[in-house]
């Protein structure tokens, strides 16, 4: 049996919990406001971000040491799984505001390879949502005033995994070059434009590097594609140091699950990757056969900041990227202003209807 991991690291001066400091690589005490620096990456944890044999994974023959066991509580309602302390007995769940409590469980997974720290802080996240609920139009005053206030947002490790592959794909297409032409005569006398097409086939080599796919269920696919820029050339290697403080989710999307994920996106590029070889004005792929080799895999963690928020019984969540300040999230509408905005129109057609007549 694994080791169940914790992320608590207790200040030296007053005994508080130290909190990962976003951009300034240092633990902080809230309470007395003491600092530590965080202890320097050793060459073995360098090299723990190279990349692991997809095989062992599939076929669940990883060794003990990559493997780790965390206390998480299931959200009843959104069905998020996310660590908590357990000395915790009731929380918020920080993706959907339902009060959950903290019937903790042990979950056993794949131990993080690599991470992104916080580098924007909760005062940077809180003033990118504020600045995208101002630019929301139709939004209820409730809203506006949640934004107004000081409402603590939760920081949040999401997973996601990387994949590598060398793909070998054979082709068979078309080439289409577009031409012009005139047709009838007389007044019907025109010029059309049409392609002519001829056969085209090759063998595109390709290298896959860092496919992104998120291990979370629980955000829509929208907001994780507006978050999900990350910068991978800086992952970090794994330190629980960096989770004091924060939460991280544990992933609902497995290993196999999340490659055969990876497969769709690379044979999508690949298909890009043909059109461009078959080059011309138009491309037909008639038939393609990609091989896959050397696949690899990472888990890693990144950190969003996420507030949740209910409006008239429904839960609404706001996600920002605590890298790039990038925000996603879902509103509410306001009726009311919805419909006095529909009236205002129709008084401004009216108006305008008037005085064109006269």
């Amino acid at each position: 049996m694994g080791k169940i991991e914790t992320h608590r690291f207790p200040c030296g001066t007053c005994g508080s919990d130290l909190r990962f400091a976003p951009g300034e690589r240092l633990l902080r005490c809230d309470h007395c406001g003491a600092t530590e620096p965080m202890p320097a990456a050793s060459p073995w944890d360098r090299s723990a971000v190279a990349e692991l044999d997809l095989r062992s994974a599939v076929e669940d023959t990883l060794p003990e040491a990559q493997m780790e066991e965390t206390r998480v509580v299931q959200c009843s309602s959104c069905g998020a799984q996310v660590e908590f302390d357990p000395n915790e007995h009731a929380a918020e769940c920080p993706f959907c505001a339902t009060p959950i409590v903290t019937d903790t469980g042990i979950n056993r997974h794949i131990k993080p390879r690599g991470i992104l720290p916080f580098d924007i802080d909760q005062t940077g996240g809180r003033d990118a949502m504020r600045k995208w609920m101002r630019g929301l139009w139709f939004a209820p005053n409730a809203l506006k005033k949640y934004a107004r206030s000081d409402q603590k947002l939760q920081g949040i490790y999401l997973p996601y995994w990387t994949f590598d592959a060398q793909s070998q794909t054979e082709y068979r297409g078309q080439r289409g070059t577009r031409y012009s032409r005139t047709v009838g005569s007389g007044k019907n006398r025109r010029t059309v434009s049409e392609i002519r097409w001829r056969r085209k086939s090759g063998r595109i080599s390709h290298f896959f590097n860092d496919v992104l796919v998120t291990g979370s269920r629980t955000l829509p696919d929208d907001q994780v594609r507006k978050v999900s820029h990350f910068d991978l050339a800086v992952l970090e290697p794994y330190r629980p140091q960096f989770l004091a403080g924060f939460r991280a989710e544990a992933y609902s999307i497995d290993v196999m699950e999340a490659k055969n994920l990876a497969h769709a996106l690379m044979e999508e590029e690949t298909r890009q990757l043909i059109k461009r070889d078959i080059g011309g004005d138009a491309q037909r792929i008639d038939d393609m056969r990609m091989a896959l080799s050397e696949m690899t895999y990472k888990h890693i963690l990144v950190p969003v900041w996420i507030a949740a928020y209910r409006f008239r019984g429904k839960s609404y969540r706001f996600v920002v990227n605590a890298r790039t300040g990038a925000v996603a999230g879902e509103r509410p509408w306001s009726p009311v202003k919805i419909a006095f905005a529909v009236i205002l129109g129709l008084i401004a057609a009216a108006v305008i209807a008037y005085f064109t007549q006269r």
